[in-house]
């Protein structure tokens, strides 16, 4: 990748790293659901406004509008929620680790509900080794007591699964030819439509005692900043330098969610929660392959030049 590229990708992991920490600061405040229909609604305003700019209009027909509804669901409201929900209970950093597994699942998933991405022994041995960093984050606690922060965590997991569906089914909108600007749009504007009469019922946000300036600013963060422009960030480097480069963000986001919690919410991780992360590491660099390729070129190399006369 270009510098410009490397630029970018930096930028998406550190903006979509700080969603963990500005839904830390808003979840302080603001109920869960009222959190995710800001960040969705907010960010699909920002979005049309963008599209407006670019002369690009919103795709029409009940088939396209169907699938926005289902990506919607899949990508937004139940990750949004079930995240939120467990970093309630849950340091921010904790939380973006277990996101990070969202690969792992979609290596599993696409195995079984598509034809073309099968399941090849490097994966299959890097889903075993992320999995083993999940295990290793969770702890032996979950065998002895299902406690609040055990289940935080696997709805943490549970949003990183929603996710994976989420990638897989994306895959169709390809096929319909619209612009991936629309379809970002598209879906933001789906779940903000899913989760508005969910706040309304649930949450009833004008009964609730108005949020202090500091959990504001972090809802129009998350909607902005993680929301809108990543969606940005994230398109402009799918189109310049491709989905497989574009997979290396998954293992930028727990830096930048963990550098931030810890350096303005006061949050701590255990040792066992970093062995966890480089197991997921290294799990996410043996499902992408580059590097063991890499390192099997420079073996070759080597060999070559020592078997010179």
């Amino acid at each position: 990748m270009t510098p410009l590229e490397w630029t970018m990708m930096l930028a998406l992991a550190t903006v979509w790293g700080g969603s963990f920490f500005f839904n830390g600061i808003a979840v302080r405040e603001v109920p869960v659901f009222t959190v995710v229909v800001f960040r969705v609604a907010l960010a699909a305003i920002i979005l049309l406004i963008i599209m407006r700019l670019r002369g690009e209009r919103m795709p029409r027909g009940r088939r396209v509008w169907t699938a926005f509804f289902c990506m919607g669901l899949l990508n937004n409201a139940i990750p949004f929620s079930l995240i939120v929900w467990g970093q309630q209970h849950i340091a921010s950093g904790v939380a973006s680790i277990l996101n990070a597994s969202t690969p792992l699942f979609t290596v599993v998933l696409a195995h079984f509900l598509t034809s073309d991405e099968r399941m090849t022994p490097g994966k299959f041995a890097g889903v075993l080794i992320g999995f083993a960093g999940v295990a290793v984050m969770i702890g032996l606690d979950a065998l002895r007591d299902l406690g609040t922060g055990i289940i935080a965590q696997l709805l943490c997991l549970a949003g990183a699964v929603s996710y994976a569906f989420a990638g897989i089914y994306g895959r169709r909108f390809r096929a319909m030819g619209g612009s991936p600007m629309g379809t970002a749009t598209g879906q933001v504007v789906a779940s903000s439509l899913i989760m508005l009469p969910l706040v309304m019922m649930l949450d009833r946000p004008w009964t609730l005692p108005s949020p202090s300036l500091t959990a504001i600013a972090a809802l129009i963060g998350v909607a902005a900043i993680s929301t809108a422009l990543a969606y940005v960030l994230y398109f402009r480097i799918l189109a310049t330098a491709g989905a497989t480069n574009l997979l290396l963000v998954t293992f930028l986001i727990p830096v930048s969610a963990i550098l931030l919690g810890t350096s303005f919410l006061g949050e701590s991780l255990l040792p066992r929660h970093f062995a966890g992360m480089a197991l997921i590491g290294v799990g996410l660099a043996a499902i992408d392959g580059r590097l063991w390729r890499t390192v099997q070129t420079a073996i070759d190399h080597r060999k070559e030049r020592t078997s010179e006369p």
